[in-house]
């Protein structure tokens, strides 16, 4: 028998896809495609734009780290990681209070994005 309802299926969802882009990809196929509600589809919206962000951003420091020098090019990738995983935080404490907190500066722009998810 199944003790949960959709609306744990939905934050389980959302709270999974804060888990790397295998995460995202867990969460949408394995949990979301079947039981969609807006709670879910706004989580998987900011977390997919944010995942996407994040892998750029380390390719695009990673390119600086060489170019410009090292104690630059890591002080960067530093700055640029602590900065994710605030953004990472904020957003998962959402997802565990089962709320619409938009990510700072992604969560409003994943949506319009993403509209399609």
């Amino acid at each position: 028998m199944d003790n949960f309802s959709s609306q744990d299926d939905n934050k389980i969802a959302g709270i999974v896809s804060y888990f790397t882009i295998v995460g995202w990809l867990i969460a949408y196929f394995a949990l979301y495609q079947n039981k969609k509600t807006g709670l879910a589809s706004y989580q998987l919206r900011q977390t997919l734009l944010f995942h996407l962000i994040s892998i750029v951003v380390s390719y695009a420091a990673g390119a600086v780290l060489f170019s410009a020098g090292v104690s630059f090019g890591l002080t960067i990738l530093w700055v640029i990681r602590v900065a994710l995983f605030i953004m990472w935080v904020l957003g998962l404490l959402g997802a565990l209070q089962a709320e619409r907190k938009p990510i700072p500066f992604i969560g409003e722009p994943a949506q319009s994005i993403f509209s399609g998810i």
